[in-house]
This record gives structure tokens, sequence and C-alpha cells, in this order.
């Protein structure tokens, strides 16, 4: 059973699993100890086994522990999740209300346990704060002192250049330019489960080449297929992305990746 999936990647994104780096991909199941980092743009959407959805936006560090579904022989979904920089979002689905489950997430210096629908926070250059959406948290702030959050549009400010920390109001619509950090907007490629679309990235004339190139765009961030080919009666290799949902959303990839490490002009196809 697995305990968190990956949805959807708007690319570049790696994980970090046993000192090894690689491209997130759509459908990943994660576990213990795994390290989520997203690129410039990058979007990246969590699904968790208690139906709760975890946004990440870009520039940013999920570490994943304390994973777990059963605890006494009692069905449990635990987690904590430690962002240690860029923006996220943990919403709670009506139906998973209903579930058992702990979890805790790690912001900034604050620890927090949540007991409630919809939390937002980053830590960032600009920024360090918690916004409660709806619910209530729990939270050891950066002053190490513990202390409840039960108002929604209420935010845990953490300024950099102390550790004075407070809990303010924020109106809805400041709410939602923060909320457009973490969300994948249709239009800018990103990969799903059920996509049927592909960007066709090179071609190369040998597998040697194809190699290459595989590397090069995996270590990159970018989750790429090398498929064997006939051109011109001749054997030859493309890369390709796959999974993207529509037309549109391929093309959108591809006209973003034009120049990229060898990606001349990228074509799409289903």
């Amino acid at each position: 059973m697995f305990t968190i999936s990956v949805q959807s990647v708007q690319m570049p994104a790696w994980l970090q699993r046993d000192s090894v780096s690689r491209p997130l991909t759509v459908g990943m199941l994660l576990s213990n100890d795994d390290k989520l980092i997203t690129g410039i743009n990058a979007r990246v959407l969590l699904q968790a086994a208690d139906g709760s959805s975890i946004k990440l936006g870009e520039n940013a560090m999920l570490s994943l522990s304390n994973l777990s579904q059963q605890r006494d022989n009692q069905p449990l979904f635990t987690a904590l999740l430690d962002v240690a920089k860029g923006a996220f979002r943990f919403t709670t689905s009506t139906v998973a209300k209903l579930r058992a489950r702990e979890i805790s997430i790690k912001v900034a210096d604050a620890t927090i346990g949540i007991r409630g629908i919809g939390v937002w926070g980053k830590d960032g250059d600009d920024k360090r704060l918690v916004c409660l959406i709806e619910g209530k948290i729990s939270a050891t702030g950066a002053d190490k002192n513990e202390f409840s959050m039960d108002q929604p549009l209420t935010v845990y400010n953490m300024p950099k250049a102390t550790i004075a920390s407070g809990i303010v109001p924020v109106d809805s619509e400041q709410l939602g330019k923060w909320a457009m950090e973490t969300e994948i907007i249709p239009g800018n490629g990103a990969a799903v489960a059920v996509g049927k679309w592909k960007v066709i990235l090179l071609s190369a004339p040998d597998q040697a080449a194809a190699l290459a190139a595989y590397d090069t765009w995996r270590n990159a961030g970018y989750a790429v297929r090398i498929v064997p080919v006939s051109q011109e009666g001749k054997p030859a290799y493309t890369l390709r992305i796959d999974q993207l949902p529509t037309h549109a959303e391929a093309l959108a990839l591809a006209n973003s990746l034009v120049g990229k490490f060898g990606a001349v002009s990228p074509t799409v196809a289903r």
C-alpha cells in the first residue's frame, strides 16, 4: 500500500533516494527518507494515502519521514513533511478528514501538527510563514514556544532577522497570490498519470548518442525516455517526454524546451 504518490509534475524536478538523484516522475510511490527538489518554474502535486494533497512550488525542497499507514494494527496514516525551502500547500479532502492520521509539517524552524483542512507556507528569501486556510493547527514556533491557530486566514510570521514572530490576519486576495506559487496552472506543460500526449525532443543516430542525451536530460530533472525508431530505413533513437494530458500542454512544454540540450525543434504527438 502506498503512503504518498506523485500525481503531477511540472518539470524540472528530482527525487533523491539512497544518495541517488533521478527525475521525479508521475506515478512514483514515495518512501521514508525520500527528498523532493523542484527547479525554476516547477510545480509538483502529491497525494497522501489519506486522500490529502501536497503541492510544491518552484525551487523547493521537501524531505519525507515517519511515513506509515498502520500502528498497533489500527489504520492510521502518519507523515512528517520537512519543507527545507520553497512554498508548499497541504489540503485535506472532506473524506480524508474522517480518516485517522497524524501529520506534521516542518517549515522555517516551526513544527506544525495538522488538524485542519488547508495550510499554505513558505521558507523563502522573501518570506517565512505559515498560513492557516481552514481548520486548526498546533505548532512549536521558531522561538520554541507552543501555540495553536484556529482562525481561518491567519498567518504565523517568522522574520529571518529575528526569532520574534506573531500571528496576524491575511485577506483572501493575498492568499490567492500566494496560492499561485504552488498551483499547477494549465498551459505550463505539466505531466499527469492519464496523459497520452508526448513531446519528442530529438533524434540520435546511434545508441551511444541517445544515452548521452538521456543522461543530460535526466540530470537536468526531465523524465525522458529513449525509444528505438527507424529513419529512412536505418535504426535511430528518439528522446521523448510522455504523459502530457492534452495537445496544448504538450505544445507548451515543447515550446519551453526549444534550444535546451540539443532539442532544436521539439514536436508533439499522441
